[in-house]
């Protein structure tokens, strides 16, 4: 039975792949209370010609581990065993599309901010998951609100590990974006500088030369990583430096990269038309390229996609 929603037939855990519905923790379990977790979002494409891959999948994996490093958690599972569970969830569950979600926590046993001696126990599921915010945003752009809440500092959360507590601060800025009627939020670093989406990473274009925020405040996107040698490859300038948020507003165009968000274009932040409103020649170009890549139809990347 193929996936349908987030249920699927089977979720690896801890080395075993196990029921649906007997996936489950104790509502002791360290990392619930605490928000100590490190996570992945995957993506798994259909390929032309046949057969489906996983894009980026060692890099993916590559820093979950690190974000365990990062944040001094012990991996129990080699990249070799992640990597082989991944494609074992995709293959088991029959599904040649679909969304990945390897996820590092600790388990009950000791509570306490100071416990280190909770297991770590290690979760893959996948699920069919579409455009992360609607078809509409990847073909007319989306609309951004500046969050009254900041990006944190690289001492005070280290940005680099992608862990579960950091996204408390996109949630929130998420939240109010909504609220206020807009599609997602766009976050300041603590100087004031733009930083990222709350689940994005953002670019601009202005005069054929595109500008990213730098690593300091961000999360190093793999998506972001592969955008930026596709726009080298095709000749643009990237600028990976601190810019305001009124660099956005007088932009040609602007769009946002995730492994969720692939390449969403941003037509509008805080009520300010950018470019003439709609996504522009840059982002409808790496749009293309990057549908192309991930279904296999270019070959000079082919070395980006890991087979199911």
């Amino acid at each position: 039975m193929a996936a349908s929603g987030l249920r699927s037939d089977k979720i690896w855990m801890d080395g075993t792949l196990v029921p649906y519905d007997e996936a489950n923790v104790h509502v002791l379990t360290h990392s619930l209370h605490y928000g100590l977790a490190v996570f992945e979002g995957m993506r798994c494409y259909q390929c032309e010609g046949g057969g489906s891959a996983i894009f980026r999948a060692k890099a993916h994996i590559r820093r979950l581990i690190e974000s365990a490093h990062i944040v001094e958690m012990p991996m129990p599972f080699s990249s070799e065993e992640l990597l082989k569970a991944c494609t074992d969830v995709v293959r088991t569950n029959q599904l040649d599309e679909c969304y990945i979600r390897p996820i590092a926590f600790y388990g009950e046993g000791e509570m306490g901010l100071s416990a280190r001696g909770n297991k770590t126990r290690v979760a893959i599921a996948a699920w069919k998951w579409g455009a992360y915010l609607g078809q509409d945003s990847i073909n007319k752009g989306v609309r951004l609100k500046t969050s009254s809440f900041v990006r944190f500092h690289h001492n005070s959360m280290m940005p680099a590990a992608k862990a579960s507590g950091h996204y408390v601060n996109s949630i929130l800025a998420g939240y109010e974006a909504r609220r206020g009627g807009y599609d997602e939020a766009l976050l300041l670093d603590t100087e004031g500088f733009v930083a990222e989406g709350s689940g994005e990473n953002v670019f601009l274009a202005r005069d054929g030369i595109v500008r990213t925020p730098p690593l300091s405040s961000i999360l190093h996107g793999i998506t972001r990583e592969s955008i930026i040698r596709i726009l080298h490859d095709q000749g643009f300038e990237v600028r990976e430096e601190l810019f305001p948020r009124d660099a956005f507003y007088i932009a040609d165009e602007a769009f946002m990269t995730g492994t969720a968000a692939e390449v969403t274009p941003v037509v509008e932040l805080d009520g300010r038309r950018i470019g003439t409103g709609a996504p522009g020649s840059i982002t409808r170009q790496v749009q293309r390229i990057f549908q192309d890549v991930l279904h296999g139809r270019d070959g000079k990347y082919q070395d980006w996609l890991y087979r199911v």
